[in-house]
């Protein structure tokens, strides 16, 4: 059977007494403390429980057992704090220093005291403050939440002195440091310097680790402490072009401030698509699994598909062919010429392939003054927006779609690029120009440890 717990000191009430607490309790010009024991007082004379009584006064169990307890032993005159008498043959001790709660501190430690996320520890401090507050002695406090006098001190010394903050735990060193800053220094160094014993092109902690003679999870937390990982690595190539800031700042001028009177168009080929079908039927997806395709293909032929970006509205103006030469770029512009109003100048933004320069298109250039070309960089196709718009083009659809014919493939691009320009979605470019040579050159220097 379960243990129903020490039974609550009994209150009884005179009807002087009564009248008494009665009037402390609605008293406003009385310390909230004082009106709260009396508070506590009547509640117990009521016949509720220390539970009860805490929840209707926001207070603590603790609190209410000890100023129930105070009652039984000293009638109204125990309410008011005084410092107890020494015992015969003990000093009176140093007396305590008073610890005021503000409402907003006090609001804080019993939101600590009521929440279950809160460690028990900071929870027990909470209680100290707020029982000290009451006006109990070092003593009082101890004996009501289970805990010696020097805890019940010490807490009470560290809120009058920081307050909240100071019950926070303070900073614990740990154990002796066993890795010294010059190991450290030499993992690194090594890292960076040197390569493997057993020929492999890169370290891992486990490798690091038996060479340097240290545990896998400390090489582990100091490749996290410099942001080393070896196991990854991005592609990136510098342009080599005379004329890469000229360029850079052409065309991201375009983006940034278009001419008046003028469009601008993203034109590039997106070469070699291919028209893939799966060896065996995808699986869609399930509640716990990703859809899943097998991971070899048949492949029944590629097209190539010209693409030309208006960056002003983001509408996309598309052909395929089956190959990609001067030709049929030539009857793309013608295409796109037809599209464009014929009152406005045409600014092209494309880069610098082959079949983007040859003696046909200067010649078609010629019989179409308002156009002009904006060659990007070499090797700086990411200039180039259009770019972005295959990139959509292909996770959101050759990525995973499969098509047993080219036919089939050029329908389902054709399809595709009319579902965008339904409800077309410009790309809007960020960065300036200047941004961008900052960038690459803070890239430069970190990396190459050169500033041009």
């Amino acid at each position: 059977m379960a243990s129903t717990g020490t039974r609550p000191v009994a209150v009884t009430l005179n009807s002087k007494e009564r009248v008494g607490l009665e009037a402390m309790a609605a008293d406003a010009e009385a310390p909230e403390r004082m009106r709260d024991r009396a508070r506590i007082v009547l509640a117990a004379a009521a016949g509720l429980s220390n539970s009860e009584i805490a929840t209707e006064v926001h207070t603590h169990p603790a609190t209410v057992r000890l100023w129930r307890r105070r009652w039984a032993e000293g009638g109204i005159d125990s309410l008011h704090h005084a410092t107890p008498e020494p015992r015969p043959g003990k000093s009176r001790g140093r007396p305590l220093e008073p610890l005021v709660v503000s409402d907003e501190a006090r609001h804080v430690l019993e939101r600590w005291v009521r929440r279950s996320t809160v460690s028990a520890g900071l929870a027990q401090r909470a209680r100290i403050v707020l029982a000290a507050a009451q006006g109990a002695t070092n003593v009082e406090v101890a004996e009501s939440l289970g805990c010696t006098p020097a805890t019940v001190a010490k807490w009470r010394g560290r809120f009058i002195a920081s307050g909240l903050v100071g019950l926070s735990d303070e900073y614990r060193p740990g154990r002796p440091r066993t890795i010294s800053d010059a190991q450290v220094e030499e993992v690194i160094v090594r890292t960076l310097k040197e390569a493997p014993p057993d020929e492999a092109t890169h370290w891992s902690t486990r490798t690091m680790a038996t060479a340097a003679g240290h545990s896998q999870a400390s090489i582990s937390r100091m490749w996290r402490a410099f942001g080393l990982q070896p196991h990854r690595v991005e592609s990136f190539k510098l342009s080599t072009d005379p004329h890469f800031v000229d360029k850079v700042h052409d065309v991201v001028g375009l983006y940034l401030n278009p001419p008046e009177r003028a469009i601008v168009i993203c034109v590039d080929e997106k070469t070699g698509i291919q028209a893939l079908d799966r060896t065996q039927p995808a699986l869609p997806m399930l509640p716990g699994s990703p859809a899943t395709a097998s991971h070899d293909y048949v492949r029944h032929g590629t097209v190539d598909l010209f693409a030309a970006l208006n960056v002003g509205t983001g509408e996309v103006m598309t052909r395929t062919d089956k190959r990609h030469r001067s030709i049929e770029f030539r009857k793309f512009l013608d295409l796109v010429a037809d599209q464009v109003p014929a009152d406005v100048d045409v600014h092209v933004v494309l880069d610098n392939a082959s079949t983007h320069k040859t003696a046909g298109v200067e010649k078609w250039l010629k019989r179409h003054p308002r156009w002009q070309f904006h060659f990007t960089p070499t090797s700086s196709s990411w200039l180039n927006l259009v770019e972005r718009w295959f990139s959509e083009l292909t996770t959101k659809k050759l990525k995973r779609s499969t098509h047993k014919s080219v036919r089939a493939l050029t329908d389902d691009l054709i399809a595709w690029a009319d579902a965008w320009n339904a409800n077309p979605r410009p790309f809007v470019w960020r960065k300036t120009a200047d941004e961008i040579l900052a960038s690459l050159r803070r890239y430069i220097t970190r990396t190459l440890d050169s500033s041009h």
